[in-house]
């Protein structure tokens, strides 16, 4: 189990790397996309419950938006700090370290997480109803969700919004994001819900 999931966080690291690298952003994005495509469908760590890997044929994205992606400085604000508790890694403490302003959208809490290692972590939620209702996550440096930025920024890429595996499987548990890291916004870019096979 635990070298399964490093396989899987070197993956994830990797697709990172690339974007971070390329030097045309929605190519760098088709890259990840295609590459995290490929982990759902067939990496033993995916949360895709079985049934839904055997006719899995990729995740739905909106069409790419370059208005969407935006290297931001990371504004001070007063401290905050949120713990929240979850079923399997106990209480979850995270510090709020600043804030980027998105044009023309608002604002985003940058978060710290504040236990071993830590890491930058920017959950999103919006009012596109074919978005997650329980929030995406752009930056997760412990998970190796980073499009970097230089001192003091961070590259906010809308288009890289993506689920967290509570949406493909109820076992697992989300960290919510706070009223602070929702956008009063509809926003078409990013990881959309799959369709439902029911109709």
């Amino acid at each position: 189990m635990s070298l399964s999931l490093l396989s899987w966080r070197r993956s994830i690291a990797a697709l990172y790397a690339h974007a971070r690298a390329d030097t045309h952003p929605e190519r760098g994005w088709r890259h990840w996309r295609a590459g995290r495509d490929e982990l759902l469908a067939g990496h033993p760590e995916s949360p895709l419950l079985p049934d839904d890997r055997k006719d899995f044929a990729g995740l739905p994205f909106a069409p790419y938006d370059p208005a969407l992606r935006w290297e931001l400085p990371v504004k001070p604000v007063s401290t905050e700090r949120r713990e929240v508790p979850t079923i399997s890694d106990g209480v979850v403490p995270f510090e709020r370290i600043g804030i980027v302003e998105l044009p023309d959208l608002g604002t985003l809490d940058v978060w710290w997480l504040d236990s071993y290692g830590g890491g930058v972590f920017v959950p999103v939620q919006d009012f596109n109803p074919a978005t997650y209702r329980s929030g995406r996550h752009l930056i997760d440096t412990v998970k190796g969700a980073d499009l970097g930025g230089r001192d003091g920024h961070l590259i906010v890429d809308l288009n890289f919004a993506y689920n967290p595996s509570s949406a493909y499987d109820s076992s697992w548990i989300s960290v919510l994001p706070p009223p602070s890291n929702y956008l009063d916004a509809s926003i078409n870019a990013g990881e959309l819900l799959r369709p439902d096979p029911a109709g």
